[in-house]
């Protein structure tokens, strides 16, 4: 009985906590859908129902410790991958991020003034609020107390007063404060005609400034012209006497489907392509040197530290790992700071010694030069620790045999512990590389991409890595912050170092057996 007992008491629970959890991620999805966010509550969706068949089930037990982890690499991995790849099919972009419809909306309530204006004033009536306007002979046209609590569309009556209601007039603080509730009143005026608020201080009639046709078209009426959607280019655009889209647009635009467009440009639009094949080979050659000159200070010194003779050595240990323990971008803004080209102290240094001042961010080579010392220096002391750890596991013997054949340190470094130290360190240098290949902030902290290149169509720089590059495109673009583009540059960084990847796998494979 007792069995039995604890049995059914967890078993109560675990229903009772797959309850839980099934509200609470039905409630999250409601919200998403209400949100118009159907992609995330499908997914979410998607998820939940696969998860409560996974844990309801007790011959699906063996899945509920995968899944988690599934389910966080398609929710946080391969569900971002996915919208990455499909924005790069598309035109979104700073100017088009709306759906159609929504775009068409956003136009059809712009409003133009028609009619008089009037300038109004506020009075406080307790909690509450009195809407005054002035006439052009000098009468008052007030309404009926109102609340600025309300968030919807209110409308107020307007009737004749005298004289102006009790209490003093509102600052225009507050009707700064209030703008967005002021926007939603409508004044009806004893004539029947409807004012809504034009500015900080008017009332003013307003219309609709463009009327919706069967065929899709928008007529401006104040100035008659008809404008067409493009979904070509994703906006409202008007057409010449040819019958011919002109450049004349209207803001917002709407996302449209661009196919191949955007990878295209990157293969033949020269203001992107050769700034993008000039920033592809940095980035390959930054992430080698970076590694390999972080190997070899990290190995030399990790030598060193292994050197009995040396004395304080513990102090001498400490002191090299300490870059490793400092936050990195603590470090690159000092360094930022030290290579400033007049105050730094390096250049102070360097002037008082050899009369130089090297202008380390506006010169392209003295640039890069810049950022892989500062990256050698933030990523030896990783590499020192690893090999001090891997020298351990070399058997002494092997230096001993070395010794009576009369063999030097440099010998017994590029015989004896450089091949043992190589194989073990293989897959790190590849994991190193490919965090290198993305390392944006570095880049983004210490030269911001400059010096700039010159007769780019997007933002570039001489020390821009790949990702940097698509960051500046996707938030720097002085045309419109391009996402599409960014997107599709962003897919084929994931293709090139996917590649890279599975050929430095194959090359280690190769070298292990």
């Amino acid at each position: 009985m007792a069995k039995s007992a604890l049995w059914w008491q967890h078993d109560a629970l675990k229903w009772l906590v797959l309850a839980l959890c099934t509200l609470l991620s039905g409630y999250l999805v409601v919200l998403m859908y209400v949100q118009g966010e159907y992609l995330f509550a499908i997914l979410t969706l998607v998820l939940l129902s696969v998860g409560l068949a996974i844990f309801a089930q007790r011959r699906a037990s063996a899945w509920r410790y995968v899944y988690p982890g599934l389910a966080g690499m398609g929710l946080f991995v391969l569900f971002p991958l996915a919208c990455t790849i499909a924005i790069a099919f598309t035109n979104y972009s700073s100017t088009n991020q709306l759906t159609f419809e929504r775009a068409q909306q956003v136009l059809m309530d712009r409003q133009f003034q028609a009619g008089a204006g009037y300038n109004f004033t506020l009075y406080p009536q307790g909690n509450q609020w009195i809407l005054a306007l002035n006439e052009a002979d000098n009468s008052l046209l007030v309404s009926a107390p109102f609340s600025f609590d309300t968030k919807s569309e209110q409308t107020l009556t307007l009737s004749k007063s005298e004289t102006p209601p009790d209490g003093e007039k509102a600052m225009l603080r507050v009707v700064t404060q209030n703008r967005q509730a002021l926007s939603l009143l409508t004044a009806v005026l004893p004539d029947g005609s409807k004012v809504r608020m034009s500015s900080l201080r008017q009332f003013s009639g307003t219309q609709p400034l463009y009327t919706l046709a069967e065929n899709g078209t928008l007529t401006d009426k104040q100035t008659g012209v008809v404008w067409w959607p493009n979904d070509d280019s994703g906006f409202y655009q008007t057409k010449d006497a040819a019958r011919q889209w002109t450049t004349d647009k209207l803001s917002p635009g709407y996302t449209v489907t661009v196919g191949w467009k955007n990878f295209l440009r990157v293969m033949t639009d020269e203001g992107i392509k050769k700034p993008f094949m000039a920033i592809f080979v940095w980035t390959v050659v930054f992430s080698a040197i970076t590694v390999f000159l972080t190997v070899a200070v990290g190995m030399v010194l990790a030598c060193l530290m292994q050197w009995e003779s040396l004395k304080g050595r513990a102090v001498y240990r400490l002191l090299l790992i300490l870059p490793y323990a400092v936050p990195a971008f603590i470090s690159i803004l000092i360094f930022k700071g030290l290579f400033n080209q007049s105050f730094g102290e390096i250049n102070v240094m360097l002037h008082n010694l050899f009369g130089l001042k090297p202008a380390w961010f506006s010169d392209p080579t003295l640039a890069r030069s810049m950022l892989i010392i500062v990256n050698t220096w933030l990523g030896y002391p990783y590499m020192m620790i690893l090999c001090m750890g891997l020298l351990k596991a070399i058997p002494d013997d092997l230096y001993e045999a070395s010794a009576m054949d009369g063999a030097t340190p440099m010998q017994n470094f590029f015989r004896i512990t450089l091949p043992l130290l190589i194989k073990p360190l293989t897959p790190l240098m590849i994991a190193s590389f490919a965090f290198n290949f993305n390392n944006f902030v570095l880049i983004q902290l210490l030269t911001n991409g400059g010096p700039d290149r010159l007769g780019t169509t997007t933002p570039a720089g001489y020390t821009d890595l790949l990702v940097s590059y698509t960051w500046r495109i996707a938030f720097e673009g002085g045309g419109g912050q391009d996402f599409g583009l960014a997107a599709a540059i962003a897919t084929l960084i994931f293709l090139l170092v996917g590649g890279l990847a599975i050929l430095n796998l194959k090359a280690t494979r190769m070298k292990i057996q």
